[in-house]
């Protein structure tokens, strides 16, 4: 065996003509192939780690016409559900040899169609997407469903359009909301508001379904005043402080949709001097740092944001290699879990 001082990177040749095997049995024994013998595996895995074998990207970018690039649109970067999803994509691609490329659409319509535009002209082979608010609320997908003719796989997250056909990924917002709402009836609350999205995001809208399904299972009458539809173009802390000041409500608990909405119960209910959560308890959605952290620290729905990421990014690469090329598409939806502290931490009410 001769050694290998080398700038030069080894190459399947270099593996091949050492061991005395052919290139092919190398390059079948690096992907695990069950054609290869498991001693033969072992042989060339070891000796291509003692000389920290690389795979030539561009080579098989150019063999298999693939840029091994996977695009993902999303609304925000600040929000903590986004980043655990990216979390779960970059997982799956890293592991199968993907780079992924990241791109904003700050909830512009816009801004979403370049996005996809840029993308789309040779940069990825397949897209990953979250809606953008604007998009929902215009209607108008025609950009998306212009990727067909490109043949370029879509697969759509959390926020999704029906007239969209596509692979898609969701959570269970209507759980979600049903969940917490449960919770807060559990522990006794009695009038229950919710803080929701516009019902063009899809979202809340869901999560608001879940909750009416709650109070109608207690028995509970809906009273429409309890529900308010928080606009994210104008100041979301004025909004929320308004409809908390109205001194013609009444409630013991409220629902948030997302743990923004969700902190700005908290600091409001602390500007009234409500004691929570004796005097009101609080549920928001994503276990990120803001609920983790809040005082009192905030029970939450969590949506499993990895988990979201993962199934996402299979569907999509799966597409992009014809392992599901004529396959129907596929809608996944993720359960979520309530995770309770203070802010609703009382006992329970059977």
């Amino acid at each position: 065996m001769y050694l290998y001082i080398m700038k030069a990177k080894i190459t399947i040749k270099d593996i091949a003509k050492e061991l005395g095997v052919s290139s092919s049995t190398v390059s079948r024994a690096l992907k695990n192939s069950p054609e290869i013998s498991e001693e033969t595996r072992k042989k060339v895995k070891a000796f291509a780690d003692l000389y920290h074998y690389k795979p030539n990207m561009l080579a098989q970018k150019l063999r298999n016409n693939k840029t091994m690039v996977i695009g993902v649109i999303i609304p925000e970067i600040v929000h903590h559900f986004f980043s655990r999803v990216i979390s779960g994509i970059e997982k799956i691609a890293n592991g199968r040899d993907y780079n992924v490329m990241i791109c904003l659409s700050n909830e512009s319509y816009e801004k979403e169609k370049l996005n996809i535009q840029m993308m789309a002209n040779g940069s990825v082979d397949g897209l990953l997407v979250s809606i953008a608010k604007e998009t929902l609320e215009k209607g108008d997908f025609e950009h998306f469903n212009e990727l067909k003719d490109y043949n370029i796989p879509l697969v759509l997250f959390d926020r999704i359009s029906d007239k969209i056909d596509c692979d898609k990924v969701i959570v269970d917002d209507i759980g979600g909301g049903y969940k917490a709402t449960k919770h807060l009836l559990n522990v006794g609350c009695k009038k229950i508001a919710i803080l929701s999205t516009p019902d063009h995001v899809n979202v809340g809208a869901l999560r608001t379904i879940g909750y009416k399904r709650a109070l109608e299972e207690k028995g509970i009458a809906i009273d429409e005043n309890l529900i308010f539809k928080v606009n994210d173009n104008s100041s979301i802390t004025k909004q929320i402080s308004t409809f908390m000041h109205n001194s013609n409500l009444s409630y013991d608990g409220i629902v948030a949709v997302n743990e923004i909405y969700a902190a700005n119960v908290i600091k409001i209910a602390k500007e009234k001097d409500l004691q929570i959560p004796n005097e009101l308890c609080v549920v928001g959605f994503t276990d990120g740092l803001i609920s983790s952290f809040s005082t009192p620290s905030l029970s939450t729905i969590d949506q499993h944001g990895i988990t979201i990421g993962e199934h996402a990014a299979e569907l999509l690469l799966d597409r992009i290699q014809n392992k599901t090329a004529n396959k129907e598409y596929q809608r996944k939806v993720i359960s979520t879990d309530l995770i309770v502290r203070k802010s609703s931490e009382k006992n329970t009410v059977l």
